[in-house]
């Protein structure tokens, strides 16, 4: 490992506490990196600070060191309840790394309490362990963090408890932002106390990074640190020992290729990024069947309670494949990562840098590759432009085993595989038309049939985009999809259940088309009015009424029901049965007089 330091810890102007030495010696950090030499002295002499910092520069340390020290000098020692620190995290997996992180010191200070709020949790337990445990520091993600304070119901002021607040830290806060947690931020600072430290870290500074410190942060110092030598002139944002490269193959040949090096680096760990959730499950069960002798471990963000569990495994590997999605793109160190693959490129050029950044951490080295089509090849200038991000190009292997028909052949004998074959070129083509760079990455461009082929599908899904268009370079497979079962019986036998009822559904709804046009309920009510009628007009034939006398009774019923509703007073009704001058007809009806009434 290469070391980029600044020096000793002790070489500090403000001396630190003897067990925080200790516990960064337990670590095997000796030395500062740049950005925690920047950052802890002014952050110790309670100073804002917004630093920016390239990623895997050992950003964490710079705001946990900080962290303990204010409190350890507080003068009045906190409480089991009261909280000195708050850490904001944008993901679950990241705020799980910082906690961890933080357990090393705080296991010498057992004066200081510590909770994790993150979501894929039951909040009620949150809750009582905070009741039970306290929480002098809280890690947490702004949803969770924000829910707490509504649980004063449940016995939890936390609005009160915060009152008590030193340090505020905000990680990765560009990445806060994008995520759409803006209106919580803005909600959980209006609930913190204003005399406070805050302390805000992203690798990349951006328009809205700039708002949230101007609103967040009173005047704080302002921190970028850049990499030594060719990364300082060329202000390149990605780490200095990284290898990237950038592969250019068709659509269909993707896949093949992406197998064929996994095999060749099976003793090595991986990070293979999509671009949307129902990829990684297509392709991650994909790679199962193909790349064997490997573990291969998948992680999204509509995964609600795995997500946790797989992050901590995949950690601990020596060897290994994690498919994901930018779920885990930032701030989260895996240790020893060797290449980070992009399937996909992602949604945004500063996404690129982040997905990078999973490899040759705080001085370690490690390659990155991006598979693109020939019509993204323009994205490589882009890269270099516009992130200062060069890549070199690594060729297509030649004469590398065809593992389509494969595909397609566990597709038909499993409708699991098929459902998420669909599913995922959905997913891809719709993720595809978002692209922030779509001068480059144009969906009138693609190739829809090559595509389709790389995805093994074995017919075209019916979706907006495609409406219109012709395949003849796509042969489906000349049989019905519908007659695909599941592997998995139980499932097989729900699917076939519900492909029953929707037959009985069909033709029962046919054979009411065929007698009645008309919905049930509008029948029902057009036979109730027809009884009616029916009964009036026997009730009038049966009072021996002359034919000259029917106008009158009719006006007689209307002025009934015009008073009955209202629309007329006691007066006029009175008069205008006496105008019609059948005050019998009216008693033989059985409409009482008004005199009766009152």
């Amino acid at each position: 490992m290469e070391h980029v330091t600044e020096g000793t810890w002790e070489s500090l102007p403000v001396p630190l506490h003897p067990l925080v030495l200790r516990a960064l010696l337990e670590l095997g950090f000796p030395y500062m990196t740049p950005v925690q030499s920047a950052t802890i002295p002014l952050f110790m002499k309670n100073k804002d600070v917004a630093a920016e910092a390239v990623t895997g520069s050992g950003k964490t340390l710079a705001f946990v060191i900080p962290i303990l020290e204010i409190l350890l000098r507080r003068e009045e020692k906190l409480k089991k309840s009261q909280v000195g620190a708050i850490i904001i995290t944008p993901t679950r997996e990241l705020a799980l790394q910082i906690d961890e992180v933080l357990t090393h010191f705080t296991k010498h200070f057992p004066q200081f309490s510590q909770i994790l709020w993150i979501g894929g949790r039951n909040p009620g337990e949150d809750v009582e362990r905070f009741k039970e445990q306290g929480g002098n520091i809280i890690v947490a993600t702004p949803g969770r963090l924000e829910d707490m304070f509504r649980r004063k119901a449940e016995g939890l002021d936390l609005a009160g408890c915060v009152k008590s607040l030193d340090v505020l830290v905000l990680d990765e806060a560009d990445r806060l932002l994008d995520m759409g947690f803006e209106a919580s931020i803005n909600t959980i600072l209006e609930l913190l106390p204003k005399q406070r430290r805050t302390g805000l870290f992203s690798a990349t500074q951006t328009q809205e990074v700039e708002n949230l410190v101007r609103a967040g942060l009173r005047n704080p110092v302002r921190i970028s640190v850049k990499e030594k030598g060719v990364a300082a002139s060329s202000t390149q944002k990605t780490p200095s020992r990284l290898e990237n490269y950038y592969m250019v193959c068709k659509a269909d040949e993707k896949f093949n290729q992406l197998v064929h090096f996994l095999r060749n680096h099976k003793q090595e760990k991986h990070l293979v990024f999509f671009s949307t959730c129902a990829c990684v499950e297509y392709y991650g069960k994909a790679l199962e069947a193909l790349v064997r002798s490997v573990k291969i471990m998948c992680i999204h963000g509509k995964m609600k309670y795995k997500r946790n569990k797989i992050f901590m495994e995949f950690r601990q590997l020596q060897s290994g494949i994690l498919v994901c999605t930018d779920v885990m793109a930032r701030g989260v160190d895996i240790p020893e990562v060797n290449w980070v693959l992009q399937y996909d490129p992602p949604s945004s050029a500063s996404a690129f840098v982040h997905r990078c950044g999973r490899t040759a951490r705080i001085g370690h080295g490690g390659s990155a590759l991006v598979f693109l089509l020939p019509m993204e090849e323009s994205y490589i200038n882009f890269l270099a432009i516009n992130q200062k991000c060069p890549l070199q190009e690594m060729k297509p292997q030649r004469n590398t085993v065809d593992l389509l028909p494969k595909l397609k052949s566990s597709a038909l004998a499993d409708r699991a595989m098929f459902e998420k074959g669909m599913k995922a070129f959905v997913s891809y083509v719709q993720a595809y038309a978002k692209h922030e760079c779509n001068l480059i990455f144009r969906l009138k461009d693609l190739d829809f049939a090559s595509l389709a082929r790389g995805f093994a599908l074995l017919k075209m899904p019916r979706m907006p985009e495609l409406r219109g268009k012709q395949f003849p370079d796509f042969v489906p497979v000349d049989m019905n999809t519908d007659t695909i079962p599941f592997k998995d019986k139980i499932r097989e036998k729900q699917r076939q259940k519900r492909l029953e009822q929707q037959k009985e559904k069909t033709e029962n709804e046919g054979k009411r088309k065929f007698i009645k046009n008309k919905a049930w309920s509008k029948q029902k009510a057009k036979k109730e009015k027809k009884k009616k009628m029916n009964e009036k007009r026997k009730r009038v034939e049966g009072s021996d009424i002359e034919d000259e006398d029917m106008e009158e009774l009719l006006n007689d019923t209307r002025l009934l029901k015009k008073f009955k509703k209202g629309k007329i007073t006691e007066e006029e009704f009175e008069k205008g049965l006496l105008t019609s001058g059948k005050r019998k007809i009216k008693t033989d009806l059985g409409i009482p007089d008004l005199e009766d009434d009152c």
